[in-house]
């Protein structure tokens, strides 16, 4: 009885992960690249988008891609709300971080100056 379960938990979690679900992420992943780079390489360079709105873009973006790499190449959107939870806590508390640190980053230059 025990086996049967698992059996179908396995077939479940092979019949997501196909060829066409890895290729469709993967050109997920490759356009927001994309993205990325004609922002920082043409719109950026040119004036077109500045750099203060730019790079909010570019933490967006990074984290979708950052999301499809953890759900689809290391499994966890297939794992349990527990493990799942255990990996989203944490991540948000440093992204909670890095805009507290980033909104009080001006103060170091305002001191010196």
């Amino acid at each position: 009885m025990s086996s049967e379960p698992t059996s179908v938990h396995h077939e479940e979690h092979g019949d997501t992960m196909t060829k066409k679900k890895i290729l469709q992420v993967l050109a997920i992943l490759v356009a927001i690249t994309a993205v990325e780079f004609f922002i920082a390489l043409v719109l950026v360079p040119k004036g077109t988008m500045p750099l203060h709105i730019a790079n909010p873009i570019y933490i967006v973006l990074t984290l979708a891609k950052a999301f499809y790499i953890v759900a689809y190449f290391m499994h966890l959107k297939f794992e349990k709300i527990g493990l799942v939870l255990s990996i989203i806590v944490p991540v948000l508390f440093i992204i909670g971080l890095i805009l507290v640190l980033t909104n009080e980053s001006h103060y170091w230059t305002d001191f010196i100056r």
